[in-house]
């Protein structure tokens, strides 16, 4: 069987996919947007981003609570009820992804519910749900497959030993959970875990937690979660773990490849994730796939195939969600014939920990590898009368700057509420802002914003709350 042709056929209906198809039927194009799920939402808010920040929403409850006994409001030891807290992130997900189906409908777009073949570059076959295959014709596709979990090879088949994705699943809270990879994922899940009852062991290969990070970033984390977590091994590799009566025993070697054995109840495996590029047929198009699975593609993100254009995860690092839309959106625009490319200053990046940490644009990491010369101004959050408030001076807003031009190259905030704070930075490094720019301009008193705009006055020499005795 055959349907009806389109202009436009997206695979795949993350915030990269969903996006692109809401926006190419906002343009006139007719549409079909196929994927698994009965309505659009893929990873991010089936398995990744809502669901985790759904409990890290919990966990944050579960820490403050705790916390205000330092200011002499004092509550018991908190009764989780699993399953309802399951349920509530269920809720969720489903109010989410229903709303898009909904909007989907109102855009006329054909949803398919099933998995794409490419036969060559203008069809598909499709096995829908029902177990029906069909063959589709298009025009124009967009590949927005996302990505899935990375696994580590000679791991026992175990229910003791979770990915990211049943790590959400949450049946039950183990009593002694490691947590292998100290990057995002895994930092926000342990997060989540320890609030919930959970001993939290980190195993990372790497010297310090969030490799990709700025390291006075990463270290004001590592200095709150080395006193909450029960134990962080840097510089440690896992090599095996092997199921036994009650959990896993897992066998580490430290730097100086030196032994041991640790026994847990649960293990979480987080150790990156890999690009959806298997299975699609493309073999059958032009398309071209560099040597870690990532799809080709042009400022546009158009690939090696006229025909076809990728998205999001499968076409290149950082796997984050908005910058996946943001691709889509000019997929779709391109593909309707406007004049359009993906080229950000700043893709931000938020790790949602407690503290979070987020950054964008140049950081000092990647200034320091180019040899790129910045000078680097900081605000203490010590001395923060907003930080003060909540109890969490535990915070560092930096800029980095062009010292020549004065030209803002790149922010980077850790503290609690960084990932919202990280807009303000989007902004200044996609505008071209100079410093003054951000020093200039009145932010609100007293607010955790403030510090971008003190860190900014301290490049001139003098910021009101930091005292520098003249040199």
């Amino acid at each position: 069987m055959s349907l009806s042709p389109v202009q436009l056929v997206v695979i795949g209906a993350g915030p990269g996919g969903y996006a692109a198809a809401f926006k190419a039927a906002d343009l006139g194009l007719s549409v079909a947007l196929v994927d698994k799920e009965a309505n659009p939402g893929g990873v991010c808010l089936y398995r990744g981003c809502i669901p985790s920040k759904t409990y890290l929403h919990a966990a944050k409850v579960i820490s403050e609570a705790r916390h205000a006994a330092d200011f002499g409001i004092a509550y018991g030891a908190p009764k989780i009820d699993i399953n309802k807290l399951r349920d509530w992130k269920k809720s969720v997900v489903a109010k989410l992804t229903g709303g898009l189906g909904a909007l989907t409908k109102q855009r006329k777009i054909r949803y398919i519910q099933g998995e794409a073949v490419f036969v060559n570059s203008s069809a598909l076959k499709i096995k829908k749900s029902d177990g029906i295959v069909e063959d589709l014709s298009f025009e124009k596709a967009i590949l927005a497959t996302g990505s899935r979990p990375s696994a580590m090879p000679n791991l026992p088949k175990s229910r003791h030993i979770w990915d990211s994705t049943s790590a959400l699943d949450m049946d039950a809270v183990p009593g002694r959970l490691l947590v292998v990879g100290g990057g995002y994922i895994g930092m926000e899940l342990g997060t989540v875990y320890h609030e919930l009852g959970a001993k939290i062991s980190v195993v990372e290969m790497m010297p310090g937690l969030l490799p990709g990070a700025d390291r006075d970033l990463a270290d004001v984390l590592y200095k709150r979660v080395k006193g909450l977590f029960a134990r962080i091994m840097l510089e440690t590799k896992v090599v095996k773990m092997e199921e036994n009566k009650d959990g896993i025993t897992v066998t580490f070697a430290d730097k100086d490849g030196k032994e041991f054995k640790e026994d847990y109840d649960q293990v979480l495996v987080s150790v990156g994730r890999k690009p959806n590029s298997e299975g699609l047929g493309l073999e059958n198009t032009k398309v071209k796939v560099n040597a870690r699975g990532f799809v080709e593609v042009n400022d546009q993100r158009r690939t090696n195939d006229p025909n076809i254009y990728a998205i999001g995860d499968v076409a290149g690092d950082p796997m984050l969600a908005h910058k996946a839309t943001h691709e889509g959106l000019v997929a779709a625009e391109a593909i309707a014939g406007h004049k359009v490319a993906f080229e950000p200053r700043a893709i931000p990046a938020v790790v949602f920990t407690d503290p979070e940490i987020a950054w964008c644009g140049l950081t000092e990491t990647d200034a320091q590898k180019t040899g790129q010369e910045i000078r680097v101004v900081k605000f203490p959050w010590g001395a923060s009368g907003r930080a003060l408030t909540l109890g969490r001076q535990d915070g560092l807003t930096k800029i980095l700057v062009d010292p020549k031009t004065e030209r803002v190259l790149g922010i980077g905030i850790v503290g609690v509420g960084a990932g919202e704070m990280i807009a303000e930075g989007v902004v200044a490094v996609e505008m071209g802002s100079v410093v003054k720019d951000l020093k200039l301009s009145i932010h609100p008193h007293p607010t955790l914003s403030e510090t971008i705009m003190e860190a900014a006055e301290s490049f001139f020499g003098s910021s009101t709350h930091i005292y520098r005795p003249k040199k």
